[in-house]
């Protein structure tokens, strides 16, 4: 099953993916859809309006939103694949590295990444496979974490490497509002396939990452049940599991987005974000 958050009519509701259309669930994202104990049979079940699923080049009424609009947390794992770690220079890790971003970071799967001309110089990509949760999960084992993951979602984690790099915390570089493309769809765990999924970026055309899952040096059900030691994982929440070897950063000579560049995040069997980053005064 796949489902997605669609911007319509002024507002936001979920919907049940079927070929060209959306079925209308009649809650506002796919976190209200999983905020409900039998959310899987409910969700197959429902029978409501149908909504033609938008077309991202044709700018009409209907649009993308990020599959979960306000997830009580967004959890982000950096260094995550040995072919990333060691471009950068780093040794394999022993625990995950962990920032979180806020839900103004959030942006739709299609939408703009507007950057302020007076704001970052080094704007960087990052396609990742992020795990949307989908049963509050504490304190959990593998087995019991691969339960709680509810799918997958595409999320590019957009970096200002400038402000990133001020400090040895990162957060300043990765929260910006606005800037982090996640969707377009939430792919069940059943559907989307097991591990070794293809994942990679394009800009402007030009691929510049490519990796499967199977270079995860901590896979999703070792993040979920990690994180679930330490807090309390709910329906809705997103953990983005980090990003393969090819970033700008890692170039010689470095590479970021500018005015007008067109990235694409994808992991295939999952979907793909496409977004025109913007400068504006």
């Amino acid at each position: 099953m796949r489902l997605a958050t669609l911007r319509v009519d002024g507002g936001s509701t979920a919907v049940r993916v079927e070929g060209a259309h959306g079925v209308d669930l009649g809650v506002p994202d796919v976190g209200a859809v999983l905020a409900r104990d039998d959310w899987r049979t409910w969700a197959e079940s429902v029978r409501g309006r149908k909504i033609p699923l938008p077309d991202p080049d044709d700018g009409g009424g209907v649009t993308y939103a990020p599959p979960v609009l306000r997830p009580s947390k967004i959890l982000c794992v950096g260094l995550n694949y040995a072919s990333h770690i060691l471009e950068m220079g780093r040794e394999l890790p022993t625990h995950p590295t962990l920032f979180a971003k806020f839900a103004d970071s959030l942006t739709g799967p299609y939408d703009d990444i507007v950057v302020p001309a007076a704001g970052s110089e080094a704007v960087d990509w990052e396609a990742e496979l992020a795990v949307v949760i989908g049963a509050e999960v504490r304190g959990a084992s593998r087995e019991e974490a691969r339960a709680a993951i509810a799918g997958y979602t595409v999320m590019n984690d957009v970096s200002m490497r400038d402000w990133q790099n001020r400090t040895v915390e990162w957060l300043q570089g990765k929260a910006w509002e606005a800037a982090t493309p996640l969707g377009p769809v939430v792919v069940t765990a059943d559907e989307a396939g097991g591990d070794g999924l293809e994942i990679g970026a394009d800009v402007d055309g030009e691929q510049v990452q490519h990796s499967t899952t199977a270079d995860l040096v901590f896979p999703p059900d070792v993040l979920v049940s990690y994180v679930s030691t330490f807090t309390t994982l709910r329906p809705g929440d997103v953990i983005a599991t980090g990003t393969p070897g090819g970033v700008g950063h890692a170039r010689t000579p470095r590479r970021y987005l500018t005015d007008g560049s067109v990235v694409t995040a994808w992991v295939d069997g999952v979907g793909a974000t496409r977004n025109r980053v913007v400068v504006r005064p």
